[in-house]
């Protein structure tokens, strides 16, 4: 399953389930493919709502997912996809046939992500496997209760943890693989990756498969 995951800038996510195509935070991306079934946005900050990368992503029958407090900004992007569709921090749906739970994300000392804003991370239940997209956050209590078979972590430190807060929280939850994210481009060094995949300890294996540093 994790090789149907491709990390492009940021938390720019695309994860490919036979026919249906879910994008999450499309951010700087380099094609117009157009295949979108589902986009999900995590939070409302421009390296995660990007309307221009929606535009590249999205069809006409594409359902935009963002969080609650979202929606009015989301009208932005109306005109752009079949339907906007909201959603809570820690609650369960089906978005066209796709099982999603939310996990809030905030930080925990930090100023930049806070609880109060409604954010979210996403837990979906693709090719028989629960991945989670963390989105931009710490290492909170809601993020230690999440039970996923791959995990998508933010790596960066400045706005979210670094590699080795990262490492201490896919250890804690126990994924069968953990792919970092939000690294190498506006925060974080490439090679932080690299780093991210000293600190996580075994049965956990790290996959680095970004595929895009611009």
């Amino acid at each position: 399953m994790a090789g149907n995951i491709e990390v492009f800038t940021q938390n720019s996510i695309r994860i490919k389930d036979g026919d249906r195509t879910v994008y999450i935070d499309p951010f700087r991306m380099k094609t117009e493919p157009q295949d979108a079934d589902i986009i999900l946005i995590t939070h409302d900050h421009y390296d995660h709502f990007s309307p221009e990368d929606i535009a590249r992503t999205a069809g006409k029958d594409t359902v935009l997912v963002v969080p609650e407090k979202m929606e009015d900004k989301a009208q932005e992007v109306a005109g752009l996809v079949k339907r906007i569709a909201t959603v809570k921090p820690g609650t369960r749906c089906q978005v066209e046939g796709l099982e999603l739970e939310t996990v809030p994300a905030y930080n925990i000392l930090k100023p930049f992500h806070p609880r109060n804003a409604g954010w979210v991370g996403y837990v979906l239940q693709i090719g028989g496997k629960r991945i989670y997209i963390a989105g931009d956050t710490d290492a909170t209590k809601e993020a230690k209760a999440v039970r996923c078979d791959i995990a998508l972590i933010p790596i960066g430190g400045t706005y979210t943890m670094d590699a080795k807060r990262a490492a201490e929280l896919v250890d804690a939850i126990r994924p069968e693989v953990a792919i970092p994210t939000h690294y190498g481009s506006i925060v974080g060094k490439p090679s932080d990756g690299a780093a991210f995949a000293g600190y996580a300890k075994a049965p956990v294996r790290v996959e680095l498969n970004r595929t895009d540093f611009s």
